[in-house]
């Protein structure tokens, strides 16, 4: 019973580490963001605190995990979750990188690691070959789901336009954190207004030809 006590406690406790390393690192910023000022935030040592994680970059790669949980839910509420077969993916993605835009030390710490990560034994190349791999599953699925109940043009390719709104996503806020008034939502939304007409037509044509039918 104390084991299992204690391994609770242990788990509790790394959900506090996280909870308030999101928090800091949104508002001040990966490079300053010092393992002793979080571990001062939860009443630990800096070694206590590495005790939960190994390393500080491993320690880093967990908030990435946890800012991910975070964004799944703001998502999730408005928008419904990704088993959804209709969301508004414009809506979707407009309304991410707007709130990327309100925590910028996240964003910050999402671009140096995805940059520096791309050497095969950095601690986050893992968490970013799978994570841009599963995105781009999802997003091209939810193209084909979109597609098929014709709000999307037919003649897009759904994995090459999945690859490509990460790509701009990803150049948007390199972009954004040299330029603050790069306002990307706005700059997103534009690029998704780009299917709309058509997308707008091929459903009006769509009704017209079921009603003359």
């Amino acid at each position: 019973m104390a084991r299992r006590g204690s391994y609770a406690k242990g788990i509790a406790k790394r959900e506090e580490i996280l909870d308030t390393a999101l928090d800091i690192v949104a508002r001040v910023g990966y490079s300053r963001a010092t393992v002793r000022e979080l571990a001062q935030a939860v009443g630990l040592s800096q070694t206590g605190l590495l005790h939960y994680f190994g390393t500080k970059e491993q320690l880093f790669v967990e908030i990435l995990r946890r800012r991910d949980e975070v964004d799944r839910r703001l998502l999730e509420e408005p928008f419904g979750s990704a088993a959804d077969a209709s969301p508004d993916l414009g809506q979707v993605f407009t309304a991410l990188v707007r709130h990327n835009a309100e925590v910028p030390g996240l964003t910050q710490l999402f671009s140096r690691f995805a940059s520096e990560a791309a050497e095969p034994g950095h601690p986050a190349h893992a968490y970013f070959r799978d994570r841009y791999a599963t995105a781009r599953d999802l997003v091209a699925e939810l193209v084909r789901d979109r597609q098929t109940a014709g709000a999307l043009p037919v003649g897009l390719d759904p994995d090459r336009l999945a690859g490509l709104l990460f790509a701009l996503i990803d150049g948007l806020q390199t972009q954004w954190m040299y330029d603050p008034e790069i306002d990307m939502a706005d700059q997103l939304a534009y690029f998704w207004s780009l299917f709309i007409p058509s997308s707008a037509a091929a459903t009006a044509g769509a009704s017209d030809a079921a009603q003359s039918g």
